[in-house]
């Protein structure tokens, strides 16, 4: 995930206004993607993870639709009761009140006769609940019609899990998928290599499209206005933010998705936790052979000589298993987190490195129980194709958007098909390496397994990191 705060910093509106690129943008041209001929009876169906973000990123795209006819629904995850927490006057359950009745009121607004669902979803982790969510968008999307939802690289985990469950539904039904920014406005600049600029669409917005969001926008109350003068009741969206979504012009990444037909068979899913807990179970402690194969004990040594630094400061290894590669880690990290979603393996590696300085061992499975903070190092050894696709392209942005700025990725895994297995090494590796931000710094290869090294800081080797060569 990006690493940003609301109050602090941020590209002014001013930077984007003065970017060519923005500009060179290609328009959308709502009669013949948007609303041409199915998609005129099936409607547009608008997703949002928190009341106010239909209005901020796509209030323009609502209104031009009601404009044409088209009909509208707007589905919010979240009742939004978590955005003042720390407000002595109040409470979770009053905010959430007022949110719901602001979003209907804006979006009334937008589109006179629009249908409003808010899904109640707990606000900050939607992630959690992406089934419900996911089937909600289903329920409420008819073929042909138009998806709009936040942009999954937008830096905020509830954004990234209502982009998630609409490109899901997007990709059954061929839909047309339009995303749109929310966050990415403030903490990205002007052509920042992880924004998708080439896939954007500018949908330029009239002068009666743009009064009504400006309205809508208005309406958010409890976002755009302090909520009392006391400390923690401060305006979350400040009117330099909000300048962003003032401009006449909105922004979306297009995705055009065909259908494909319904397999035979449902779609391999990323394996349970039930199917390690039983794996162990049935295969004794060690049911790879860590500690005993020399492949194994090889293999972790290539890894330890292919980081490129001699010390970590905080490094993150899921999917830790029993702990052999943690304890070696350990010696090279001042603090580690190492994680597994077995209760078995979890137990051992523990065990293991008990007395070990800086070692934290936790139970808990990627991408969903992604920790807070940033890491110097993250280790995803033998674990990612256990993911299935949507799960790996989730994991792998999450651990590029929680690098520090020269951050290291390394990533090592078996090459050959295993049956039970959602994705091959291969896959893996590719999806990780096509991650905006990051850069190749060790490529190893063999029939057996695949081991590369990406950062997020400048591709140089170890000796010019430790200056032998300028």
């Amino acid at each position: 995930m990006v690493t940003f705060t609301h109050d602090r910093g941020g590209t002014p509106e001013e930077a984007w206004a003065g970017w060519d690129g923005l500009h060179r943008v290609p328009a959308l041209d709502l009669r013949s993607e948007v609303f041409a001929g199915a998609a005129r009876a099936a409607g547009l169906l608008v997703v949002a993870a928190h009341p106010d973000d239909e209005t901020l990123g796509a209030g323009g795209l609502v209104a031009a639709a009601a404009q044409a006819e088209v009909p509208v629904t707007v589905l919010v995850a979240t009742a939004g009761e978590a955005s003042h927490p720390d407000s002595p006057t109040t409470s979770p359950q009053e905010l959430a009140r007022r949110r719901v009745r602001e979003v209907e009121a804006a979006v009334a607004v937008l589109a006179p006769d629009a249908v409003v669902r808010v899904l109640d979803l707990p606000d900050g982790e939607v992630m959690g609940h992406l089934d419900r969510l996911r089937a909600a968008v289903a329920d409420h999307h008819r073929d042909g019609g138009v998806i709009a939802a936040p942009w999954r690289g937008d830096g905020h985990i509830d954004h990234e899990a209502a982009g998630t469950a609409a490109a899901e539904v997007a990709r059954r039904s061929g839909a047309l998928l339009l995303e749109y920014p929310i966050w990415a406005w403030h903490w990205a600049r002007p052509g920042d290599p992880r924004v998708p600029w080439a896939a954007a669409g500018r949908l330029e917005l009239t002068p009666e499209v743009l009064r009504r969001k400006r309205e809508a926008m208005a309406l958010h109350v409890t976002q755009v206005a302090a909520l009392s003068e006391r400390p923690g009741d401060e305006p979350l969206l400040s009117a330099a933010f909000l300048e962003h979504f003032e401009r006449p012009a909105e922004l979306v990444v297009v995705s055009r998705v065909t259908a494909s037909p319904p397999p035979e068979t449902p779609p391999e899913r990323s394996l349970p936790a039930q199917f390690f807990d039983e794996f162990y179970a049935t295969h004794g402690p060690d049911p790879w052979g860590f500690a005993d194969r020399w492949y194994e004990r090889r293999k972790r040594a290539l890894t330890l000589a292919a980081l490129p630094q001699e010390r970590f400061a905080r490094a993150f290894e899921p999917g830790c298993s029993i702990g052999l590669l943690t304890v070696e880690l350990a010696a090279r990290c001042d603090t580690l987190l190492a994680t597994d979603i077995a209760v078995a393996a979890v137990a051992q590696a523990r065990a293991r490195t008990a007395g070990l300085p800086g070692v934290a061992v936790e139970l808990g499975a990627v991408p969903a129980d992604w920790p807070q903070g940033r890491f110097d190092l993250i280790v995803l050894s033998e674990v990612a194709y256990y993911c299935d696709r949507d799960d790996l392209e989730v994991l792998a942005r999450r651990a590029t958007g929680a690098l520090t700025d020269d951050g290291v990725l390394l990533a090592c895994h078996w090459r050959h098909p295993v049956p039970e297995y959602p994705l091959g090494g291969d896959v893996v590796h590719e999806v990780l390496a096509a991650q905006p931000g990051l850069e190749l710094i060790a490529h190893h290869l063999e029939e057996d397994f695949r081991l590369d090294v990406l950062t997020r800081g400048p591709a140089a080797g170890v000796a010019r990191r430790t200056g032998l060569v300028g």
